[in-house]
């Protein structure tokens, strides 16, 4: 087995599901590694270092945002959640603990390769580049950093100091999900009332200044419901 592959740890008690996604991964160069129990999950994480997990939520011994829970605590390997749960609230529980990604059951092989791909990229993006160059690009749209500068094909785009927050929070964390809760947090400190309709305006016209046409997700993906997305650069 080659040791340049990244490693996989699938966590699942389904066996007939984790079998799906073993042979899925291994027939796509990916070393997998499996366990049962969110508590073996842990102790693999621990032994045998992944590149990046899959986690199911519903496992026997406990539930899978407690492994979640206990991993951040020391580690920020990508965690791709995989799981029946539909419910918006599921899926901002999970994200706001530190997840990177959140897929439902049933679910293509395509999307699931895409997404393991995006999140091994951006890790591998991030460990790269974990000092910065002071600079964000994503096709024609560049961050400056370090002037607070924003241009969209060489013409510079007036923000709001707010706006700017916004757009740049979310290039710092581009590819990953980060829902209401986790934004306002980071742009204004507190939450109340209506903190999300006040982070929904200024999207709204972050987008407009971008020249973005109503429904494209060019530079920024609304997950409805959950929150905001910028995708990665080679999404």
């Amino acid at each position: 087995m080659s040791n340049n592959k990244y490693k996989i740890l699938v966590v699942e008690d389904d066996r007939n599901i984790a079998y799906f996604v073993q042979t899925l991964l291994e027939a796509n160069d990916y070393q997998v590694i499996t366990a049962e129990r969110c508590q073996q999950g842990v102790l693999m994480l621990s032994s045998h270092v992944p590149d990046l997990v899959v986690l199911d939520l519903g496992l026997p011994d406990m539930d899978g945002e407690e492994f979640i829970r206990i991993v951040r605590q020391s580690s920020m390997v990508p965690i791709i959640v995989l799981s029946a749960r539909t419910e918006e609230e599921d899926k901002v529980s999970a994200l706001d603990l530190g997840a990177n990604d959140y897929i439902v059951k049933p679910f293509g092989t395509a999307e699931l390769l895409a997404r393991v791909r995006a999140s091994l990229r951006i890790a591998r993006h991030h460990a790269q580049s974990a000092t910065g160059d002071g600079s964000f690009v994503l096709d024609d749209l560049t961050i400056d950093y370090d002037r607070r500068q924003v241009t969209v094909a060489g013409n510079g785009i007036h923000l709001t100091q707010t706006e700017y927050n916004i757009l740049a929070y979310l290039s710092q964390h581009v590819g990953k999900v980060m829902t209401y809760s986790a934004m306002i947090r980071a742009i204004w400190g507190t939450e109340d009332n209506g903190s999300v309709k006040k982070l929904q305006v200024n999207m709204a016209n972050i987008r407009k200044k971008l020249g973005c046409h109503p429904g494209e997700n060019k530079y920024i993906i609304n997950e409805l419901g959950v929150g905001y997305r910028m995708p990665d650069i080679e999404e």
